[in-house]
């Protein structure tokens, strides 16, 4: 099985994914979504939890607890372990049976039923994601930049893809001036990538002078 890492999140809360390849199809960490639906964020106590409602769901008889599959994810220590996983199926099955009306709202998320202008630049970061599309964007260009923002906003924002002309701020705030993005912007291309550090740095200078729903 090929593996492909996505991490969504649900109000501020990860949701660790594997793709699978052979099976077209991403497995979400159970814990994670019990965590999220028992709202609690020790992931210990979220662990035990789901190993207790497990077994609980087993003597039931529910049948989407047989479908659990284990795989290696990365934890918070940076490490990976064994961990419980279901399909997206599994987890509305589970999300169905959980013991609280919790469900919904995380339901809605899962299912892109959200449709704000959040909810549907997220649905389609997770269709780049899954496609074949995101490995012909050429990486740490403008123009790529420029594509991403684009196939994530087109039509939500009539500037999507495009460099702005104007100055913003956010909270005080102020990104890089609309007078001088241009010659900003070509310096930025030629930020040096050859390490994580030189790549993060890119990233944030770019992020400065181009930020996510703001090009124009």
């Amino acid at each position: 099985m090929n593996h492909k890492i996505s991490i969504r999140f649900f109000d501020d809360r990860e949701v660790r994914a594997v793709w699978d390849e052979e099976n077209n199809k991403w497995w979400f960490s159970v814990v994670d979504v019990v965590g999220i639906l028992n709202q609690e964020i020790d992931y210990i106590k979220a662990g035990n939890y789901w190993r207790w409602l497990k077994r609980k769901l087993i003597k039931e008889n529910v049948q989407f607890v047989s479908h659990t599959h284990q795989l290696k994810l990365i934890a918070v220590d940076g490490k990976k372990y064994q961990t419980d996983t279901l399909d997206s199926d599994g987890v509305i099955a589970l999300a169905k049976h959980f013991p609280n009306n919790r469900a919904m709202k995380f339901l809605d998320w899962f299912l892109y039923s959200d449709n704000t202008i959040d909810g549907q630049s997220k649905k389609k970061a997770y269709t780049l994601f899954e496609s074949n599309l995101i490995d012909e964007i050429e990486v740490g260009t403008v123009k790529s930049l420029q594509q991403i923002h684009a196939y994530l906003f087109g039509g939500l924002y009539g500037f999507a893809g495009q460099i702005r002309q104007k100055n913003i701020s956010k909270g005080g705030f102020q990104f890089a001036m609309a007078q001088y993005l241009n010659d900003t912007l070509k310096q930025i291309e030629k930020m040096p990538e050859d390490s994580f550090e030189q790549i993060a740095d890119k990233y944030v200078e770019m992020n400065i002078a181009l930020p996510r729903e703001k090009f124009q």
